[in-house]
């Protein structure tokens, strides 16, 4: 996947900036995610858009993806991969940390399968980098520790499998 151009421009996306409360390698994410792809049977397109997702994940950046000249159009991305990391774009910010009100709060889904399993992949390493670092010291702890529940509760992911999953890809790198 390294060889992949879509790795390839998050790679240069993210370039060697790091998380600005653990200090972990933005790219880390990224490596981590894809081994939970692995992990669940992801097919490689849904690899492909984990990689591309940052480019295109926030306003300012899919702007920024918009211009004729940018990094984002320098990569070539296969149009379906593009298409498979807007759809998670659109999902992932429909529900965001400052949506959630409780446990019985509404998430939609997506339609296409690969973007649930981009989302999968998402929630667990977010949640595992949350527990890891966060919890308990984070202002909104609580209100994190629900919203990751609550996604993971959506997407059919039990702590048990929660666990055999961060078992299996190990440590965040860093």
């Amino acid at each position: 996947m390294k060889n992949n151009k879509h790795y390839a421009a998050v790679r240069r996306f993210y370039g060697d900036r790091r998380a600005a409360r653990s200090g972990a390698l933005l790219i880390s994410h990224i490596d981590e995610g894809l081994a939970l792809l692995d992990e669940i049977g992801a097919p490689e397109q849904a690899k492909e858009a984990f990689c591309l997702h940052p480019l295109v994940q926030d306003d300012s950046a899919l702007l920024a993806a918009l211009a004729s000249a940018s990094l984002f159009a320098e990569s070539q991305p296969d149009p379906v991969v593009v298409l498979l990391a807007m759809e998670y774009r659109r999902v992932a910010n429909d529900y965001l940390a400052h949506h959630c009100e409780g446990a019985d709060d509404a998430i939609a889904l997506s339609c296409v399968d690969e973007v649930n399993q981009m989302l999968i992949a998402d929630k667990i390493q977010n949640r595992k980098d949350f527990e890891r670092f966060h919890l308990g010291k984070h202002a909104d702890s609580d209100k994190l520790q629900l919203y990751f529940g609550n996604w993971l509760r959506r997407l059919g992911v039990s702590e048990e499998r929660y666990a055999q999953l961060c078992e299996r890809v190990g440590p965040a790198h860093g």
